[in-house]
């Protein structure tokens, strides 16, 4: 092997070049299935319940709890990733989602199971960062939406595939085989790809600031801990609000504490300049807002088919199963659009049809057709999938080189914070709404489809932001908008970028 030192920009092709984009395909393998696993909790919610003995609120931690285990360690990932090689990184994710997958497996209590699904989290993480850090490094910039649209495949579709794949393994086996299943094909994954992937990029040492991880833990762990306990039963029933105090406080002092690294000239653990690109700081927003009302929905909608429906876990796996293959089928196609078109032809539809979706899902109830809610749920993951890619690469294709890793870390650290709050929020709306109606005499059902008209009415005051956003973007990034300081020299900690092959 060699390496061949060149300039933040030379490990992408000219356009001369024909390029080959094949060191993406095993970490986009990798990355499907670790966030795989993100969603595919929430049709064994139920069945869990019963089986693990736990109430709703405790069950929802199998998915706010990965997520937000994901946020906690993604700003870790950028003083990581500059630490190891692609294969190094490959192999200490995959590693970790495994031990986390087979522990999970043999989970003999709910405490353990949680414990699996944090380990598994923790490994996630870094395979998120890993891949976008890659693709805007290698992949030139007219070639970014089409690829960026295939990527869309891990990054969103996976997720949505999660509940449906849950809902046929629950349909012929113990909850248990989610895991059983997923960890040998994780583990193919995860020895190919060592095998078939080359390095990009030039390792360095660096110095963690530990004081930067206990703040970030410090704050973003109460701050969805306090929103999963908004509308309980708490007592005293101050205690939530002070715990989400506590954890924006805690943000504060964290954000505070990365400007007065960058200040002193120390590595940050999170470099908060990528914030001071306008596109970036947008797209930023637009995606934390649109995957509070995704993951929000996506944990009711299970629980609406399920316990107002009466639908097993495959049938309500099967309904939304639509949505999810119709969303991974249009990436390709909406990367290609976008790059022939820009992203507002994209964006803007894209989430007006995410408002119609959760407006129309506010009119649920117990007569509702099983068909209206799959079209509704179709309608809002082509929306999204028209959101997700000309988001994702206006938000990064913004940025100058040296701030990707630090982009994608933010990117995907406050997906999942707001993912988690969503879920959240959504859980705790409903089970306010519920409890207030079975106390004025409802029927349970009549009751628990109240409530869920109530989160999805959350969903829907949440894409209104979603579409605001979208008209605020640009259609392409602005003459790479702050490449004045993108063009600078690296910093003196700061290596150049290389090639391995």
């Amino acid at each position: 092997m060699s390496a061949t030192p060149a300039s933040p920009s030379a490990a992408t092709p000219t356009t001369g070049d024909a390029p080959d984009y094949g060191v993406l395909r095993w970490l986009v393998a990798g990355t499907f299935i670790v966030i795989l696993n993100e969603t595919i909790m929430v049709n064994a919610i139920p069945r869990l319940m019963v089986e693990l003995s736990i109430d709703a609120r405790a069950a929802q931690w199998l998915t706010s709890g990965f997520m937000l285990t994901m946020a906690v360690v993604i700003p870790v990932t950028g003083w990581f990733l500059q630490r190891v090689t692609t294969r190094q990184a490959l192999a200490t994710a995959m590693a970790t989602f495994c031990a986390g997958t087979a522990l999970a497996a043999v989970a003999p209590t709910f405490e353990v199971l949680l414990a699996g699904r944090v380990v598994q989290a923790a490994g996630t993480a870094v395979m998120m960062p890993l891949l976008m850090t890659t693709l805007m490094t290698v992949v030139r910039e007219q070639d970014r939406g089409r690829v960026m649209g295939n990527v869309t495949l891990a990054m969103s579709v996976a997720p949505a595939l999660g509940p449906a794949v849950a809902g046929g393994v629950l349909a012929v086996a113990s909850w248990r085989w989610m895991f059983g299943l997923v960890l040998p094909i994780a583990a193919v994954i995860t020895i190919v790809g060592l095998r078939k992937l080359v390095d990009v990029g030039e390792t360095r040492r660096s110095d963690i600031d530990w004081t930067s991880v206990l703040l970030s833990l410090a704050g973003f762990g109460p701050l969805v801990y306090g929103l999963s306990q908004l509308g309980g039963d708490v007592s005293p029933a101050w205690l939530p609000w002070a715990t989400v105090a506590f954890g924006v406080v805690c943000i504060g002092l964290f954000a505070q504490r990365q400007r007065r690294l960058v200040a002193r000239e120390d590595a940050p653990l999170l470099d908060l300049r990528a914030l001071t690109h306008r596109t970036f700081t947008l797209g930023l927003l637009l995606m934390s807002v649109a995957f509070m009302a995704m993951l929000g929905s996506m944990i009711l909608l299970p629980m609406y088919l399920q316990e107002v429906k009466g639908l097993t876990e495959l049938q309500a796996g099967l309904t939304v199963m639509p949505g999810g293959l119709a969303m991974g089928l249009l990436g390709p196609t909406v990367g290609r659009l976008y790059d022939a078109h820009g992203g507002r032809p994209l964006m803007i539809p894209g989430a007006v049809g995410v408002l119609l979706a959760l407006t129309s899902l506010t009119q649920i109830g117990t007569g509702t057709s099983v068909w209206l809610v799959l079209a509704a749920h179709v309608v809002l993951m082509v929306s999204l999938a028209a959101l997700f890619t000309p988001v994702f690469t206006l938000s990064l294709g913004a940025l100058p080189p040296h701030l990707y890793s630090h982009g994608s870390s933010m990117l995907g650290a406050l997906q999942q914070v707001s993912a988690a709050a969503g879920t959240a929020v959504v859980i705790a709306v409903m089970a306010f709404r519920t409890t207030g109606l079975l106390d004025d005499g409802a029927a349970f059902l009549e009751a628990r489809a109240g409530g869920m008209d109530w989160g999805f009415a959350v969903g829907a005051a949440l894409a209104v932001g979603v579409l605001v956003l979208a008209v605020l973007m640009p259609g392409r990034p602005e003459g790479h908008e702050g490449h004045g300081d993108a063009a600078r020299t690296p910093d003196a900690d700061e290596q150049p970028r290389t090639v391995t092959t």
